[in-house]
């Protein structure tokens, strides 16, 4: 039996600074919000696209020009890198 992959067979030493370690990983299968886009069959279309796709990078930035994508990308980061707090005065 095939053993299931990790993380390091497709992310190179070089890689590293793009990898999110996988507590905040976790986070994305506890986000609602995350959830409910993914009940779309639009969103899920262009994921599943994605995902079988040989050249991965032309995709993206073609999916980066439709809102939805950017909506479910903007999402994920938010919950993997909250954004800090601007303007925020210390008590």
């Amino acid at each position: 039996a095939a053993s299931p992959w990790s993380v390091e067979d497709i992310l190179r030493e070089e890689d590293e600074q793009d990898r999110v370690p996988l507590q905040k990983l976790r986070l994305l299968g506890e986000s609602e919000e995350l959830r409910a886009l993914l009940q779309n069959p639009h969103l899920r279309q262009l994921l599943l696209t994605v995902d079988q796709a040989e050249d991965k990078s032309s995709l993206m930035k073609k999916y980066m020009q439709e809102p939805l994508f950017v909506e479910f990308a903007d999402c994920c980061l938010r919950i993997v890198e909250p954004p800090e707090k601007e303007n925020v005065l210390p008590e």
